[in-house]
């Protein structure tokens, strides 16, 4: 695939990545790939927006000629510093001596430090315009969504936001780009995914730059990652807007951490409890296996939460540490919360759970349930009452 056609002058020039394990270093996505998706715009002149990360970029280059052929590009518009957008401005700007790099004020100093790249610049404003000739582009500023010079172009003339990492998503698309030609349903996983990992941090700056673009009469969504939406706007600005705002659906994760079985006995016990008590979605995860960006996205996505770890030379078990610390940067909006540990000789475990209970404000329904070993009648007992305990907030929403 060398380009798409998104109609009006407007094409896809991105590339699929099937090749990377973990993106940003961190969360995997080597099972169903991620798109860097970039685009040129062509008019009297022409304006590409983004490029892709820099294994891509003989494949970018071509793609960028498919469309142009021997004409040259005039613009460049960078909405994002992240690597994986912009680690081929040094190649694009070898290809294309004479190019005009487009950026804020907070880009330019960046993309000098990573790419030594400092001339033939053009500086804009929140609200700022440039001119292609039969229609006009406009910025807004969408600062820490999710880096500090983030910012989005608008197409005042079809309607098309190139929406940079906001409405993205991971998981490449396979044949066409489009939503209505794909399975959304697909793509809300590892939307969820995407958004805790990615902007879950920042949700208060994505809910202000939402608002903010909320008065554009916005027509396609052509984001830098998952699909390019043209059909289901109701349901990608649904899906965004309870993301934003930390909307919760009932349900209860359980995230435990075991080295020899005991808390996962105890998990499950308060697993069976709360299936009894009328929760129909009851999730687990084994810290210890899966990679906490699965864990985040559905603990963003449901109303309670309920952790347990072993005690680990007076600390906490560290995989759970390590959610722990992410968790504590999202923080935990609109959840109900319960936490146990397990011991042997001596605990600790419930330090870090108190920590981050102080920390967060995370709303809790029952006290610490401290196991010794493996949970006998009176553990199953204090178990079964903090499951119930949590079943009966979330049945009263």
């Amino acid at each position: 695939m060398n380009h798409t056609e998104i109609g009006n002058g407007i094409y896809w020039i991105g590339v699929h990545d099937y090749t990377t394990y973990l993106f940003e270093g961190m969360w995997p996505i080597d099972q169903e790939g991620i798109n860097y998706n970039a685009y040129v715009v062509v008019d009297e002149k022409i304006a590409l927006i983004d490029t892709v990360k820099s294994i891509k970029t003989d494949e970018y280059l071509a793609n960028i000629k498919s469309v142009i052929g021997d004409r040259k590009p005039d613009y460049l518009i960078i909405n994002h510093m992240e690597p994986d957008h912009s680690s081929s401005i040094a190649e694009v700007v070898a290809e294309y001596p004479d190019i005009q790099i487009i950026g804020n004020a907070k880009t330019f100093p960046i993309m000098k430090n990573f790419y030594g790249v400092d001339t033939n610049l053009l500086e804009v404003e929140n609200g700022g315009t440039l001119d292609l000739g039969g229609r006009t582009l406009q910025f807004y500023m969408t600062p820490m969504v999710h880096w500090p010079e983030s910012m989005v172009t608008f197409d005042t003339s079809t309607g098309t936001l190139f929406s940079m990492d906001v409405f993205g998503s991971y998981k490449a698309t396979v044949g066409s780009i489009f939503d209505d030609e794909n399975d959304i349903e697909a793509f809300e996983f590892p939307t969820y995914r995407y958004y805790a990992t990615i902007v879950g941090k920042v949700t208060e700056m994505a809910k202000r730059s939402l608002n903010a673009l909320a008065p554009l009469d916005i027509k396609v969504v052509c984001p830098s990652h998952g699909l390019v939406w043209r059909t289901h706007m109701n349901y990608l600005l649904d899906l965004w807007t309870r993301l934003a705002n930390a909307e919760t659906y009932p349900g209860v994760v359980i995230v435990y951490g075991t080295m020899y079985g005991n808390t996962r006995q105890s998990a499950e016990i308060i697993a069976d409890q709360l299936k009894k008590d009328g929760v129909k979605k009851v999730i687990m995860y084994d810290v210890g296996v899966t990679n906490i960006s699965y864990i985040l996205a559905d603990i963003w996505k449901y109303q309670g939460l309920i952790m347990g770890a072993p005690a680990y030379y007076g600390q906490i078990f560290p995989p759970m540490q390590n959610l722990l610390y992410k968790l504590s940067g999202n923080k935990v909006r609109n959840h109900i919360c319960a936490f146990f540990t397990e011991y042997s000789w001596s605990g600790g475990a419930e330090r870090f759970f108190q920590e981050f209970m102080d920390k967060t404000g995370a709303v809790v329904t029952a006290d610490i349930v401290k196991v010794q070993g493996a949970p006998d009648k009176n553990d199953t007992i204090a178990l079964k009452t903090l499951a119930k305990s949590v079943a009966m907030e979330i049945g009263k929403n």
